[in-house]
């Protein structure tokens, strides 16, 4: 069983590797995905547009959110297990909110297109080798090994889920 290296996991992300770093990196993605889905799926739409504070994302710009940010680290792992040495920008997840449409989109459907999401993310962490789990590359600059990418993106919807059950619903 393969674990994370908290020891080379950036500051910012470790908390979100905290919430799955005792599990199997296939089994973090797979049930962290179940649970989420399952979650999503009880919300009503009429809960969309709701945001707990003035200053807070709406319920579907947080899913949006979690989309955008798993496609950006599977991108990243799927560069870096091909032993692209290319440095990756990082990117403002502020900036990416308002730009997800998320006011025009249903969150069955979001919840539908994190499922799919989740599922070819799995299907590439599953090609990986246990060489190319290790390999690492440069992401807004910090250095991070596509194993722990896989434990980052896990550890981040599990991290929203946390969030949309304590102040969402």
């Amino acid at each position: 069983m393969t674990r994370p290296d908290l020891t080379a996991v950036a500051p910012f992300y470790k908390g979100y590797v905290e919430n799955v770093k005792d599990q199997d990196v296939m089994e973090a993605l797979v049930l962290s995905s179940k649970l989420t889905v399952d979650l999503v799926r009880s919300i009503p739409e009429s809960k969309g547009d709701y945001r707990y504070a003035p200053d807070k994302w709406t319920i579907k710009e947080l899913l949006c959110h979690m989309i955008d940010v798993e496609r950006i680290f599977a991108y990243r792992a799927l560069r870096f297990a091909r032993n692209d040495k290319t440095e990756l920008h990082g990117f403002e997840e502020n900036d990416y909110a308002p730009e997800a449409n998320a006011a025009n989109r249903v969150v069955k459907d979001l919840a539908d297109e994190m499922e799919r999401l989740r599922a070819t993310t799995i299907d590439l962490y599953r090609s990986f080798t246990p060489e190319m789990l290790q390999r690492t590359g440069t992401a807004n600059k910090n250095a991070v090994s596509v194993l722990n990418l896989g434990y980052i993106i896990a550890g981040h919807e599990t991290h929203h889920r946390k969030i949309l059950k304590e102040r969402y619903l």
